[in-house]
């Protein structure tokens, strides 16, 4: 059986989008899941955060997307038990121009999830760029699940409307068995101006959101400092606990 594939995606930056991959795998493998990690954002965030120096990594994702290697062969273990990465490195740089040229490259990853060398994880969860080029496209046609997280504040609110675009034309062209859920994330319960726009993304999207919210917390930025993810860095902070509760959503929402 094929592993299930979460993409974790949003147009804009800064949201939190790396930090709920690394969070979400950290408490899979807690539960006894075996998850596959994919790093398709340049700045390698999600690599570094595992405490792998992308300067030094030699075969990335770009290697599968350039027709190179295949997942099996470019997986590394992150560390962390349960969990391996496909790690990323400068040559990401390269990749979406390579890519957009390219017949059928929508299919890329998702054929390589098929093959019979990644069967044995029960997820595979990919760290999208800040965009909604071809890495996405092709992350997103691989998917069965796509996770947006998204801050309560106008800018992040405003990119929805462009990443459900993006969605519904990967549904109708590549994947139409695309799902989505959008997670609020870095809610300040400090004054107003979070709750009342949660209120109107609520009134939009209510029957898109986890009823998980993952709020601010400085120990979020000391484990990736620390190259630990944060069930394990500080398992008892209160965000370690929501992306407790929001692993909980996602295994109810997948079974």
């Amino acid at each position: 059986m094929n592993p299930y594939v979460i993409s974790i995606c949003h147009q804009k930056g800064g949201v939190a989008k790396t930090t709920t991959v690394s969070s979400v795998a950290a408490w899979l493998a807690d539960d006894g899941y075996q998850v596959l990690l994919i790093d398709l954002d340049s700045s390698a965030n999600l690599t570094t955060g595992f405490g792998i120096n992308p300067l030094i990594v030699d075969r990335s994702a770009a290697s599968i997307l350039l027709g190179n290697d295949t997942l099996e062969m470019i997986q590394r273990p992150s560390g962390f038990p349960g969990i391996d990465i496909v790690a990323s490195n400068k040559e990401m740089n390269i990749v979406a121009q390579y890519l957009s040229v390219r017949p059928n490259y929508e299919q890329l990853i998702r054929e390589n999830i098929s093959m019979n060398g990644i069967s044995h994880y029960d997820f595979v969860v990919v760290d999208c760029p800040p965009n909604l080029g071809p890495l996405t496209i092709t992350a997103l046609a691989a998917s069965q699940l796509a996770i947006i997280p998204t801050q309560c504040e106008y800018f992040s609110i405003q990119a929805l409307n462009s990443v459900f675009k993006l969605i519904n034309k990967v549904r109708r062209d590549f994947n139409a068995s695309l799902s989505y859920r959008i997670l609020i994330t870095m809610f300040d319960l400090r004054g107003n101006l979070h709750s009342h726009i949660f209120e109107k993304i609520q009134k939009h999207y209510a029957d898109a959101l986890f009823d998980t919210m993952i709020g601010f917390d400085s120990k979020l930025r000391a484990s990736q400092f620390a190259g630990v993810p944060i069930s394990e860095y500080a398992s008892s902070t209160r965000a370690a606990q929501q992306y407790k509760a929001l692993v909980k959503e996602i295994l109810a929402y997948v079974k």
